[in-house]
């Protein structure tokens, strides 16, 4: 099955041991420790995972982050911090620039960093389900959930976590705003993805699938502006796929916004806006082969290959035609007075 959704990698990290001889000395606090050691291993391990389901994961992060909230706020149920927040070294990869690690001795950076690739694995676990032959309707709402899962978790991450680090994200690295903007945006859109292909599904009102294609391609259109300031060595694959998906939900509001003027006798009107959706749908194809070769972190999608995609161009050529056989069946004006 070839693949429909552009993904990053997980940022890795270096083992984290919790072992504080001196500090954690009585046999509640050790267990703590290794229950915060344990239960960090099996979320790092399910990232990873083929098997692991959304059920799976957030029992894993549930009890992973439940732990680690000791290290962060005080047990006193004060709004003072935890005297442990600055006692261990983190250190984390980032999605783009994999090869050069971050490291912060706080908590709070691994709180952020951990929940950072909880998101990724929503994103990763949605592609997952919907490149299934056949999805159903379930695996339909599964998907769409899982992507406003992740959305609300980088939106989360960025609105509350971030600002509380000491030493402020770094520019063009996961944790800065531009990024995560870009992958809340990308959520947003591919979740209304799951809902344009079920309305169309449903055979809805071409007028409305016209519109949720128009709003997703200016999704599309936000995260790759948003993307666009960053470095381009980083960046240029990812933008390159969200320049594509606009093109190509372009070309779908324009093709059902066709299909609309057809239905309300406006033949021109509905040829113009049958060429304008072709004049996308072949720069959207033009972008897959561009994308493909154009080198940077992530899986490479293959929007192209996958039937959603060729179906787009068949009902456009097939709308054009029929479009232009009604235009030329339909009277004109000098024949209408006789």
């Amino acid at each position: 099955m070839t693949h429909w959704f552009h993904r990053n990698p997980l940022k890795a990290t270096a083992p984290v041991s919790f072992n504080y001889y001196g500090v954690a000395s009585s046999p509640a606090a050790a267990k703590i420790c290794n229950d915060l050691r344990s239960s960090r291993t099996r979320l790092l391990e399910l990232f990873v995972d083929s098997t692991c389901n959304s059920e799976m994961m957030k029992n894993a992060t549930d009890s992973y982050f439940s732990l680690l909230q000791g290290f962060i706020n005080s047990l006193d149920e004060s709004t003072q911090e935890s005297k442990l927040r600055y006692i261990q070294n983190f250190k984390w990869t980032d999605t783009l620039q994999g090869h050069v690690p971050s490291a912060q001795q706080d908590a709070v950076f691994e709180l952020i960093s951990m929940g950072f690739n909880v998101a990724l694995w929503y994103t990763k676990y949605a592609s997952r389900l919907a490149g299934k032959e056949n999805i159903t309707e379930d695996e339909a709402k599964e998907v769409h959930r899982s992507l406003k899962t992740a959305a609300g978790i980088f939106k989360h991450l960025k609105e509350n976590q971030i600002p509380k680090l000491i030493t402020p994200a770094e520019k063009g690295r996961d944790l800065e705003a531009r990024l995560i903007d870009a992958y809340i945006i990308q959520c947003q859109a591919e979740a209304q993805e799951v809902t344009i292909a079920r309305a169309i599904e449903l055979k809805h009102n071409s007028g409305l699938i016209a519109a949720l294609a128009y709003e997703t391609s200016n999704f599309y259109q936000r995260a790759d502006h948003t993307l666009s300031s960053l470095e381009p060595m980083y960046t240029a694959k990812w933008r390159k796929y969200l320049h594509l998906k606009m093109c190509f939900y372009t070309a779908y509001a324009y093709c059902y916004h066709g299909q609309t003027l057809l239905a309300s006798d406006k033949c021109g009107e509905a040829i113009r806006s049958l060429q304008e959706s072709e004049k996308f749908y072949t720069k959207a194809e033009a972008l897959c082969k561009e994308y493909g070769e154009t080198k940077g972190p992530g899986t490479t999608a293959k929007p192209s290959g996958h039937l959603f995609f060729r179906k787009l161009g068949s009902l456009v050529k097939n709308t054009l035609e029929k479009c232009q056989r009604e235009n030329g069946f339909m009277p004109s004006p000098n024949q209408k007075k006789k």
